[in-house]
């Protein structure tokens, strides 16, 4: 080879190539016998196991049955997880705090925290109770593993037979871990994650110790939780001390507190002692004799009891004062609240009037509302249909989607970027990447101009939408995080509410708009005092003024198109005839969620229903149809007077003008018949607190009162210089005496004054 480098050995030199292509080549070859070697010794050796006829036959189905049971492992594992990601032992605990709770008035109205249950130990709970429950609830509760799969087909079949669900499949274990851990909505993932958690119970804790639990977590009905703290509500004493006819209404509460309560329906009550009485003589525990004296002489409840518990306001309330009292070292407490017991009935027979006319045909079983005046104070909370079935708040804790509803904030942000009422927009929206906008019913819009107020009371989404683009979805997300609500998340339709976001939150976001543009941020509290009586925290003092969070021009802004949206749009089943309403509806993809956001120049309330499931409710139902009118039932009782605030950006409504016209008349026909003063801008002097009528009596009884005791007659007529004096009073007179001769002293010696010198 012509090659002057090959020539002089420098391709050797460096690398032996030849050595190099020999050697790899011997290594695979050697490497490649010796596995065909292994393969054959191991084909073989494994000949010896070859099985025919039906061993070979049963060894497949073995083959087959550990794949699957392995498929199943995994398959489980994942059915598990969710269930052990819900197990947190710090629920077994009832906090550090033990809360009382008073209304505005001082009443006590709840309690809440480590003294809810004064949990009574298992060996000193009677017999009976124990007895009355097993036998009521899981009468195979020793034998099973925490799933009953005898007692679970013996219910179906009953059930079948019975044609309705009369008995419960639940095991004790599975009750317990429902209470503790989950919420009461029936669906085939909670029932999952119940079995799974039953399992985990009977792992960790022994029976007594479960059957402990039970005892001591479950609710009882008149905001009570635990066997002990619902006997000293029912019958005012310990459950050391009570009977078999008191067991058996105890035992009987379990399933359904607030259907079962004696306070509730006393029939029913005593209707289910006598089932739970039926079942310890069928489980064997006593006999029918034994039993017939509790039947006989069926329990009693203690007087002055009362049903009417707010209980899903102590649960938020108490939450409260937990963050108000960290780490202040303090810890059993007395909370007055803002509650108004009134209002927290009427919300929750509003909400289960609309349940029970329209939850069946219209495919929906839970709802949620909200109460609470402009400044965020709230009056009242209903959490769900039945507090006794579930006590899962979905007014504070769930997050559902708002629909529309959420177009308020976006049009707020329009508001404060330039945009006016009257403004012209187009029903037409830009595309976000492969999505579109289309308003309810369908369509992209017409591509017509119509103003402002108009897009937002049709509740078009296309308009939404855009105004969202063009002001930028960032300052829709900081206006929504001004007005206290979180979690909100860009989105191309996040415009139209396809986030979640609680009642409590929405509730306090529109209050804001009522009360023109301040912080509103829910509130429950107004002051809390230690066992001591020392002052821990009182709202007035420690909370800072609210600040003006929107400006006032804006807030009556959105106000004037939220009274449009009542009067002119889709709101218009909210409206009242008796003062203004601004509010707006929101229905979400489903529909799975119905809103109306609403309020008067007195209160806000928010109301929400749907399903626990997140299931959508039947085509065509529609928050203008069937939360605007829950809204509006309420708010027709809510208002007892005609005292109500003008709603910033509105003029006063026309009733209201009558109604102060009409009681203007009289006030002037009173006085010009003299049965009332006048006031200062009739007269030029202070008007006075009481007629002169009243003044005369009072004055009448205080010299009568005077003289009984043997002092002056009339200590309004000073007695002359020249008359005798009294001799000085004996110290020993009566203090009662005292104290009602100087009220009435203060009564009859009154001077006119006006209601500035009042306030001084």
């Amino acid at each position: 080879m012509n090659d002057w480098f090959f020539r002089q050995g420098g391709r050797d030199r460096f690398i032996n190539w030849l050595a190099l292509d020999s050697k790899l080549n011997s290594t695979l070859g050697e490497s490649w016998s010796r596995i065909k070697d292994y393969w054959n010794a191991g084909s073989s050796y494994f000949a010896r196991f070859q099985l025919v006829g039906w061993r070979r036959l049963l060894n497949e189905f073995a083959s087959e049955g550990l794949t699957m049971l392995f498929g199943g492992l995994v398959v489980l594992y994942g059915l598990a997880l969710p269930a052990f990601q819900e197990f947190d032992e710090s629920k077994f605990l009832t906090g550090k705090f033990a809360v009382t709770f008073l209304d505005v008035n001082g009443n006590e109205i709840g309690k809440r925290g480590i003294l809810h249950n004064d949990a009574v130990p298992l060996d000193q709970i009677p017999d009976v109770l124990i007895k009355a429950t097993l036998s009521t609830e899981d009468r195979r509760f020793f034998e099973h593993y925490g799933i009953d799969v005898l007692g679970t087909m013996r219910a179906l079949l009953t059930n079948v037979q019975a044609n309705e669900v009369v008995q419960g499949g639940s095991t004790l274990t599975q009750q317990l871990a429902k209470n503790l851990f989950l919420s009461s909505e029936r669906s085939l993932q909670r029932k999952i994650k119940e079995l799974f958690l039953a399992f985990l119970l009977e792992s960790r804790y022994t029976k007594r110790q479960i059957l402990k639990l039970y005892f001591d977590r479950a609710y009882m009905g008149g905001g009570t939780f635990g066997a002990e703290a619902a006997s000293q509500y029912y019958f005012g004493k310990s459950v050391r001390d009570i009977n078999m006819a008191e067991a058996a209404m105890l035992a009987g509460l379990f399933k359904a507190p607030s259907k079962y309560s004696p306070l509730v329906d006393l029939a029913a009550s005593r209707a289910r002692t006598n089932q739970v009485l039926d079942n310890m003589v069928e489980a064997g525990y006593y006999t029918a004799g034994q039993v017939h004296a509790a039947r006989m002489s069926p329990a009693r409840v203690a007087e002055n009891r009362t049903s009417t518990s707010p209980d899903w306001f102590l649960d938020w309330a108490y939450e409260e004062v937990q963050r108000l009292a960290e780490g202040k070292e303090q810890y059993v407490l007395t909370a007055r609240t803002t509650v108004d017991l009134t209002l927290q009935r009427q919300a929750e027979e509003a909400l289960n009037a609309t349940l029970k006319r329209n939850g069946r045909s219209d495919h929906f079983n839970s709802g949620a509302i909200v109460v609470m005046e402009t400044d965020g104070k709230v009056r009242a909370i209903v959490g769900g249909p039945d507090y006794g079935e579930s006590q899962f708040n979905r007014a504070t804790r769930a997050k559902r989607q708002p629909g529309s509803s959420f177009k308020v904030y976006v049009y707020a942000a329009a508001l404060e970027n330039g945009y006016k009422p009257d403004t012209m927009v187009r029903d037409a929206s830009r595309s976000c990447g492969n999505w579109s906008p289309s308003n309810y019913g369908g369509g992209g819009g017409s591509g017509g101009r119509l103003p402002l107020w108009q897009a937002l009371a049709k509740s078009l989404n296309t308009v939404a939408t855009e105004l969202s683009f063009a002001v930028g979805r960032e300052k829709v997300i900081e206006m929504t995080k001004r007005l206290g609500i979180e979690g909100v998340k860009k989105t191309c339709s996040m415009a139209l509410g396809d986030g979640g976001i609680t009642v409590l939150e929405h509730t306090g976001g529109f209050a804001t708009f009522a009360n023109g543009g301040k912080r509103a941020k829910p509130y429950g509290i107004l002051d809390i005092t230690t066992s001591k009586g020392d002052l821990l925290y009182s709202r007035e003092r420690d909370e800072p003024p609210a600040e003006q969070i929107v400006s006032r021009q804006v807030a009556e802004g959105m106000n004037t198109m939220l009274y449009r949206v009542v009067n002119e749009g889709t709101g218009g089943m909210a409206n009242l005839d008796f003062t203004n309403v601004a509010g707006k509806t929101g229905t979400s993809t489903g529909p799975k969620d119905a809103w109306f956001m609403g309020f008067t120049g007195k209160y806000v309330a928010g109301v929400w229903i749907g399903n626990d499931d997140n299931h959508a409710m039947r085509m065509g139902v529609t928050g203008g149809h069937q939360a605007a009118p829950i809204w509006h039932d309420l708010m027709t009782v809510a208002h007892t007077d005609m005292n109500i605030p003008t709603i910033p950006g509105l003029q006063p409504h026309p009733r209201q003008i009558e109604e102060q016209q009409r009681l203007a008349a009289i006030k002037a026909a009173q006085v010009a018949a003299g049965l009332e003063p006048a006031t200062k801008s009739e007269t030029g002097k202070p008007e006075a607190i009481m007629s002169d009528k009243t003044r005369a009596v009072l004055k009448s009884l205080t010299t009568a009162l005077r003289k009984a005791e043997g002092g002056p007659g009339d200590p309004a007529t000073p007695a002359p210089s020249d008359a005798p004096q009294d001799p000085p009073k004996d110290n020993k007179t009566p203090e009662r005496a005292d104290r009602r001769a100087t009220l009435f002293d203060s009564l009859s010696g009154e001077q006119a004054v006006s209601p500035a010198q009042r306030a001084q």
